[in-house]
């Protein structure tokens, strides 16, 4: 189907709903015809051969119109209209619900047409739909114009090549694509990121579930952005027949989106003239759509951060592999994932993690903000005299939207020990030896050093 080219914000049928439609002065003029073709000779009544038939619009108050039950008069341009009833044929006989639907469809699809093949053929559906004879007596030419019927294959006959093509393409357009329409929104099932894009889907289908291809929806959005709009905020849906998809950006953390769309309605309503009900013909123009509203709410969070965690020397800043931290908020509570639950490991309680050979761990995808604590659980092996159970070395920091929060933790290096072997027991036994502190091991060598300074003193005074 082509696009439409009427706007979705059309008010002109609600406002003739309402009482307020095609209400021009009172003063008499002309009928002033819009678009169409004439056909000649028109169709004789009442015993009068007439020259022509207009098949075609006309302009009442500024607005273009149809006109329905045939050979009444034409409207003035400035005849005054009141909402009326749903569409009847010429003969006060209710339409068929699918015709009815037909004339929605085709006043909604072509009722602002500029075409006049388009044009001519509508007011020729129009007029075949409402005014067709019941029996061949009612085309007897003596008859007068409030009661006879439209000579529906001689008209036919007389429009020019063009028209006659648009008949059959309108004929069967509203076949395949009379309303209701059913139309929906829906976001996505996953909570959105600020910031980043996420697809949106608009369908509008007919009752058997075909996509309607070429509408145009206006799209509004709050807390969030929509790309691939025009410059009117509207999108239309694909020719393939499948989902409109939208682009949408949240920019809060509540995202929803609003579409207006007009549908074909499944039954129009006319407008008669106030002062000549009975001689003036009945007028159509939008009563054939339904304005629909489409809304769809979804969730955004902020962007995820990511956690950096580092255990180094505090001297050499090398990195400590193998050391156990405790991942959490201040407090002992389990630190959050992007999506809201709580990072935990298998025992339910705040995830432990154990930094690799270069002394790093990372943790990506967190909610943020969050306030992040680390704890060293035990310390690594050359580093427990400075650790202390009772208060196991910990820090801080905030976690930021979209930003890595670098944790690092020094320790420091034990105190080494310095083990001396020195002999032990019998000189004569072999390998006997014993190790020493480092307190023992420096008396003994004072003793050593003391016995033999002396021994050298005595040596040179033998000398001597």
């Amino acid at each position: 189907m082509r696009t439409f080219r009427k706007l979705v914000t059309a008010v002109a049928a609600a406002a003739a709903l309402a009482g307020s439609g095609l209400l021009a002065p009172a003063a008499s003029a002309a009928p002033q015809e819009g678009v169409g073709h004439e056909t000649r000779p028109g169709q004789p009544y009442g015993g009068v051969q007439r020259a022509r038939d207009w098949l075609g619009s006309y302009l009442v108050g500024g607005e273009q119109v149809w006109c329905v039950r045939f050979a009444l008069k034409a409207p003035d341009t400035g005849e005054q209209y009141r909402p009326g009833e749903a569409l009847l044929t010429k003969w006060g006989t209710p339409l068929p619900a699918e015709t009815a639907a037909n004339i929605s469809y085709l006043l909604l699809r072509y009722g602002d047409t500029r075409d006049p093949d388009q044009a001519a053929a509508l007011a020729h559906l129009l007029h075949s739909w409402t005014s067709a004879p019941r029996d061949p007596g009612d085309l007897d030419p003596a008859k007068p114009f409030e009661q006879i019927g439209y000579d529906v294959d001689l008209q036919y006959r007389k429009l020019p090549a063009g028209a006659r093509t648009a008949v059959q393409r309108l004929r069967a357009d509203a076949a395949e694509n009379h309303g209701p329409w059913r139309a929906a929104m829906r976001a996505p099932e996953q909570e959105q990121i600020i910031g980043r894009p996420a697809d949106w889907q608009v369908t509008v289908a007919h009752p058997d579930g075909r996509g309607v291809t070429g509408v145009p929806v206006r799209i509004t959005a709050t807390d969030a952005e929509v790309a691939g709009l025009d410059e009117h905020g509207i999108a239309r849906t694909p020719a393939d027949g499948g989902p409109l998809h939208l682009e949408v950006t949240p920019t809060g953390p509540n995202p929803q989106v609003h579409g207006v769309l007009a549908t074909p309605a499944d039954r129009p309503y006319v407008r008669e003239a106030v002062h000549d009900p009975d001689g003036v013909q009945r007028v159509v123009s939008t009563g054939g759509e339904e304005q629909l509203t489409i809304t769809a709410a979804g969730r955004a969070a902020p962007a995820p951060g990511r956690v950096a965690l580092g255990k180094i020397d505090e001297q050499s800043r090398a990195g400590i592999g193998g050391v156990a931290l405790r991942v959490s908020r201040p407090g002992g509570q389990p630190a959050l994932r992007a999506d809201g639950s709580p990072l935990t490991g298998p025992d339910g309680k705040p995830v432990v993690l154990t930094t690799g050979p270069d002394g790093r761990v990372g943790i990506p995808d967190l909610r943020a903000p969050q306030r992040i604590e680390v704890t060293e659980l035990a310390p690594a092996r050359g580093y427990g005299q400075a650790f202390d159970p009772a208060r196991p070395p910990s820090i801080t920091g905030d976690l930021l939207p979209g930003r890595t929060l670098e944790l690092v933790l020094p320790n420091k290096a034990d105190t080494p020990t310095v083990p001396i072997r020195i002999p032990a027991g019998d000189p004569g036994a072999p390998g006997g030896t014993v190790e020493l502190g480092e307190a023992a091991a420096l008396a003994v060598l004072g003793a050593a050093g003391t016995a033999g300074l002396l021994a050298r003193r005595k040596l040179l005074a033998g000398r001597r």
